[in-house]
């Protein structure tokens, strides 16, 4: 774990960022809150990509929780069988089109705490939702921005709670809103687990990653 940069250089780093990449946007395609929702929730050990393809025609026909409902739990898994954990994905997503008829009027909630209590939904999909959809500067961390927040000194972390705590503790508020959609694409495509392209890297000259590459 590299220790953390200090306030200087992050602003020195995001400002790469947003020069690179203004508007930064996730990569699941949706049309309104729930299919974002139900995207995030479908994309756990998945890829986006994958995601897309099998909600393209899915969302075309299932676009509210109630006409979710109407599709039901087999029609449901006849869209996203090639999704991984596809059945117990189409429960949670079933269940938790329940629920927000029941509990939210038919909304997705604005919350995290009411997020959170919905079938399949983690911290990490709450805060995609917020972020996304709310423009709440919620930080969704997952396995690129562990491994970015660690490798390089953005923001170190034990886990994926301590990460995210560090980039809202250290990344400058003005930057708070798109920091997780550049940490995400940086990782995706930059910083890899395995051969990281540090030749081609914006921030290379911040990073304190020891085993760059050329």
């Amino acid at each position: 774990m590299a220790p953390q940069l200090p306030y200087a250089t992050l602003k020195l780093i995001f400002a790469r960022f947003a020069e690179a990449e203004p508007h930064p946007k996730g990569e699941l395609e949706h049309v309104n809150a729930f299919t974002l929702l139900v995207a995030v929730a479908l994309s756990a050990q998945a890829t986006d990509a994958g995601v897309n393809k099998a909600t393209r025609k899915l969302f075309q026909i299932a676009d509210t929780p109630q006409k979710m409902l109407d599709l039901g739990e087999e029609g449901l898994i006849e869209h996203i069988r090639t999704i991984g954990l596809f059945r117990n994905k189409a429960k949670n997503v079933i269940r938790l089109s329940r629920l927000l008829i029941d509990d939210f009027g038919g909304e997705v909630p604005s919350s995290r705490a009411a997020l959170v209590t919905l079938p399949g939904v983690g911290r990490k999909t709450a805060n995609v939702v917020l972020n996304m959809w709310f423009h709440h500067p919620a930080q969704a961390v997952d396995t690129h921005i562990f491994r970015v927040g660690n490798r390089t000194g953005i923001a170190p972390g034990k886990d994926e709670t301590a990460v995210e705590r560090a980039i809202e503790d250290n990344v400058p508020a003005e930057y708070q809103q798109h920091a997780h959609h550049w940490l995400i694409l940086h990782g995706r495509y930059i910083c890899t687990a395995r051969n990281p392209k540090c030749g081609i890297c914006p921030i290379r000259d911040w990073c304190l990653y020891p085993e760059k590459t050329a």
